[in-house]
């Protein structure tokens, strides 16, 4: 597998409705926005509030992801559970429904080994034929793939690169020299303010949080980079690295994106119970952000 074309997937947000019940319609929405923005998807990631969704909901919104994509852009979804034997029976389960990619998260809550974390990982690939990227991002799971860990895993013949959400341009540096020695383990970039580094140094493409709120200036980022573009690359990345710096300032990042987009667009809904609360003040500072950002409805 080789990564000429760059390419930007958006951890698209799933809908809520005031029950906290699924709103799948306006989760379709979300993802028809991304996709005509020229961004694929991953589905169920941490954007997506997946650690809130039951097992059949995680099917059911993968359905509808994939109903609503069409072809037109690349699916991958996130399976990845506190054990391994959960995490196998959702890749399996996904892997059935068609999607091109499955996204698996470090294992949470359980502390594991650097052995415990590359057979978790070589069990899940084994098990489906749909390509496997890892999932690292030790701040919200506490477990980290290291280095040699990554490079074990790499020569795995189902396992086809890592999503690194570390937030640090040393973590980076490391997936990417693995790349660099395995040119079919493609590295994507999880920090928003690394997006035309990462692009620059190797990395696959950018999968983003923030790319829920700004579709189209994350798309203009890797399309300007694919064309060769330096300059307007990097215009885009400093109005994205401006967007991150300012709205991650009010709150934790995922619930900064979702309130952001309930502000443009209410059927988004909140986060199920115990995430952030509605908060009028905050929504009306998030509002002036948008409007500053040029990112009104």
């Amino acid at each position: 597998m080789t990564f000429a074309k760059k390419r930007s997937y958006v951890a698209v947000v799933t809908c809520f409705h005031d029950d906290e019940t699924l709103n799948l319609a306006a989760s379709r929405a979300q993802v028809r926005r991304q996709v005509d923005a020229g961004n694929d998807i991953l589905c169920a990631g941490t954007n997506g509030d997946f650690t809130a969704l039951l097992f059949d909901e995680k099917l059911a919104l993968t359905e509808a992801v994939l109903a609503e994509v069409a072809g037109k852009a690349r699916v991958m979804v996130n399976v990845g559970a506190p054990s391994t034997f959960e995490t196998v029976k959702l890749a399996q389960a996904v892997d059935r429904l068609g999607v091109d990619a499955l996204s698996v998260i470090t294992p949470y809550f359980i502390h594991c080994t650097q052995d415990g974390l590359a057979r978790h990982f070589q069990t899940v690939a084994d098990a489906v034929q749909t390509p496997v990227y890892l999932y690292d991002i030790p701040a919200r799971t506490q477990n980290h793939i290291e280095l040699q860990t990554a490079l074990r895993l790499s020569r795995h013949g189902n396992i086809h690169g890592i999503k690194d959400s570390g937030g640090t341009q040393s973590t980076l540096q490391d997936y990417l020299s693995v790349a660099a020695e395995y040119p079919d383990f493609g590295v994507w970039s999880g920090p928003d303010h690394l997006a035309l580094w990462a692009l620059e140094n190797g990395a696959a493409g950018v999968i983003s949080g923030l790319g829920n709120v700004a579709p189209k200036v994350l798309a203009g980022l890797v399309q300007a980079f694919n064309s060769g573009d330096r300059v307007a690359a990097q215009r885009w990345q400093d109005r994205f690295s401006a967007l991150r710096k300012d709205l991650y300032a009010l709150g934790y990042p995922p619930a900064m994106v979702k309130r952001a987009l309930h502000v443009l667009d209410p059927q988004v809904g909140a986060s199920r119970q115990p995430a952030l609360l509605p908060d009028t003040q905050q929504d009306a500072a998030i509002a002036r952000l948008l409007a500053d950002h040029g990112l009104t409805a």
